[in-house]
């Protein structure tokens, strides 16, 4: 897959920030003469000549990006129709309406049958423990997804039915939503870590007919009783009037009671002794993974879907505290994440890639499944966590699996710069080509360690800037073809068009902070809120009608280089107190040692006004990256006048 007149060189969120003037010192840093640039990497000139061609001519240069994928049918009519403009009628886009694909059919059959890549590893799985590993190969993953389509078919699963996940990072994980995917059944993947009240939350918001999970797992030293939990979320469903058909458990932490002849798509028995975990069993209700699998055939023919199709809904915590269920498609989706992990990870053939994310999460939907199986990539699945059994954990999976691209959150690597160097340099990393940060921006203090200390200063650095609503990277280097800036997250990606606006909704040019906005679609952009249009466009459209707005502060420097500067509504304009005036001033400060974020970095600003308030009553709150810093904040309240 080569960019447009590209292919003959082809060889195949808000974070902590320095203040403004030190953002300002920060230099260019180029790659090191090893560091080369790839074949398929565009060099800068060439690549602003690409991107120009991208945004100005959007139907031909994806039209042609469009041709190394398998369409049942073409497209019959125009290839892109969209209105950005709410002022000028309903919001709406439409990439290739009208022309028939899946996207499984081209992550797995296309990848085994046209490009004969059966026999390569899709995944290795890294457990919990690090005894605990396996892996599956392109074929074998295509077996097991078409068997687990026709257990789908078998319970009643249909074409735009609504399926719910809720799994730890195990290959069944993979399995359940390709299968969803051949199926033309939207799969909504609840992050494990996730409260009953959550899954329930979002169960009963689609209306989700059938429940996948697993018996337990381990993250870290803590036993997860995950059936228990999703017993209960289901309980909360029924009480709301809203009965799901059935609950399919995958046996993982029992798995050992199976035997020796699971297939290689389920992970191994797990070798860590284990408690008398009990696993509640509802009749009528839950069925066995290995049970219905046994009996399923191995070939399933994929539903061909109008490439505008829903591809599944995730949801994203919403300022209200109702989350929202973002609708991705099936063709604009395939195209851009295929398309991005190509180019900004410069994949080539022989690369073990390796994203840390959760699938719970968007950087899993699209950098752990399908960007990658997409481009017929070696991908690591890990189930663990960085600091177990030891802080050393990622490098010694790195080292263990010869990881060429790596790609985690700021948050992961500031946990483990408080451990020094030693944990890294103990290992050898010398596989290790790019590395990336994705989530929030990242401080030019972790980007420096990233690049001196793990890419012992000859890896390139993507810092990737992009949202769950975006489907894949909106802002990033090319790596060994745009020189870099800690902290920034650098250029638009192919067919992005961004541009800043002041208050007022005017488009600032040259040197610029102000509201991130862009002007006109990408493949990858949500369709709209699942079950709520008015919503979609309210939260993205209505503030500056025919603009993308990102919600994100923004600044450009003198290069053209973008620096997110944080969300919007989570910035303070500071001002003496003669400027500001006495009825704008604060009644009280209260210092904080944090503020309640997600896992993704965000200001949960619901939770900031009832504290406020006094007002306990929080709601779900499970998407809290450090629930004791509520407690705290609570604790040290400002006394105030009610």
């Amino acid at each position: 897959m080569g960019l447009p007149e590209e292919r003959s060189r082809s060889g195949s969120g808000s974070g902590e920030r320095e203040e403004a003037g030190t953002r300002n010192r920060v230099r260019s840093w180029s790659p090191p003469p090893e560091v080369s640039r790839s074949a398929h990497v565009p060099s800068l000139q060439r690549y602003r000549e690409l991107h120009r061609r991208s945004v100005e001519q959007p139907r031909e240069f994806w039209g042609d990006i469009a041709k190394e994928f398998y369409w049942k049918t073409s497209c019959p009519g125009p290839f892109l129709q969209y209105n950005f403009d709410v002022t000028k009628g309903k919001v709406f886009i439409e990439w290739m309406k009208g022309a028939t694909t899946n996207i499984c059919y081209n992550v797995l059959d296309r990848i085994v049958h046209e490009k004969k890549l059966g026999d390569k590893v899709a995944f290795y799985w890294e457990g919990n423990e690090p005894e605990e590993t396996t892996q599956i190969t392109y074929r074998e993953l295509l077996v097991q997804v078409c068997r687990f389509s026709n257990v789908l078919q078998k319970q009643g699963i249909r074409k735009g039915d609504r399926v719910a996940i809720y799994m730890p990072m195990i290959p069944e994980l993979v399995v359940a939503m390709l299968a969803c995917a051949r199926l033309g059944a939207l799969h909504s993947i609840v992050f494990a870590g996730f409260s009953a009240e959550s899954l329930c939350e979002r169960i009963l918001d689609s209306s989700c007919s059938l429940l996948i999970t697993t018996d337990a797992f381990y993250r870290g030293e803590k036993l997860v009783n995950l059936k228990e939990l999703a017993d209960e979320a289901l309980e909360k469903c029924r009480e709301k009037g809203f009965r799901v058909r059935c609950c399919i458990v995958v046996k993982h932490l029992g798995r050992a009671e199976l035997g020796t002849g699971d297939s290689p798509s389920q992970s191994p028995p797990i070798k860590r002794p284990c408690p008398n975990v009990q696993i509640s069993w509802n009749q009528g209700v839950d069925l066995w993974w290995h049970e219905l699998m046994q009996e399923a055939e191995d070939e399933c023919e994929p539903e061909w879907c109008d490439a505008e199709d829903p591809l599944f809904i995730l949801y994203t915590s919403g300022s209200t505290g109702k989350p929202k269920g973002v609708v991705h498609t099936v063709g604009g989706y395939m195209l851009y994440v295929a398309t991005t992990f190509k180019y900004v990870f410069d994949f080539h053939a022989e690369d073990v890639f390796w994203c840390t994310a959760d699938i719970g999460w968007i950087t899993g939907h699209s950098y752990v499944t399908y960007g990658p199986l997409a481009n017929g990539a070696t991908s690591v699945l890990f189930e663990g966590i960085p600091t177990y059994p030891d802080v050393s954990r990622l490098w010694n999976i790195v080292d263990k699996y010869k990881v060429t691209k790596f790609y985690t959150a700021p948050t992961a690597i500031r946990l483990l710069m408080k451990f020094g160097d030693e944990p890294v340099t103990r290992h050898s990393r010398a596989s290790l080509q790019v590395l990336g940060t994705v989530g929030e921006p990242i401080n030019p203090e972790a980007w420096l360690w990233y690049h001196r200390v793990v890419g012992a200063q000859r890896c390139s650095i993507v810092d990737t800037f992009w949202q769950t609503e975006t489907g894949g990277h909106m802002l990033t280097p090319l790596p060994g073809a745009t020189p870099m800036k800690p902290g920034s997250a650098t250029f638009p990606f192919f067919g992005v068009a961004p541009a800043i606006l002041n208050e007022s909704g005017e488009e600032l040019e040259g040197e610029a902070e102000g509201y991130l906005v862009f002007k006109q679609p990408w493949p990858g952009i949500m369709r709209t809120v699942y079950g709520n249009h008015e919503r979609f466009e309210a939260t993205y459209f209505k503030k500056f009608p025919g603009y993308y707005v990102t919600g994100d502060g923004c600044r450009r420097d003198q290069d053209g280089y973008y620096w997110i500067t944080g969300r919007i509504d989570d910035m303070l304009n500071v001002s003496v107190r003669e400027k500001i005036g006495p009825i704008a001033t604060p009644d009280y400060i209260q210092n904080a040692p944090g503020l309640p974020k997600t896992r993704s970095g965000k200001i949960m600003r619901r939770v900031l006004r009832k504290i406020a308030q006094n007002d306990h009553d929080l709601g779900d709150t499970s998407t809290v990256a450090d629930p004791t810093v509520i407690c705290q904040l609570f604790n040290h309240r400002c006394l105030t006048i009610q």
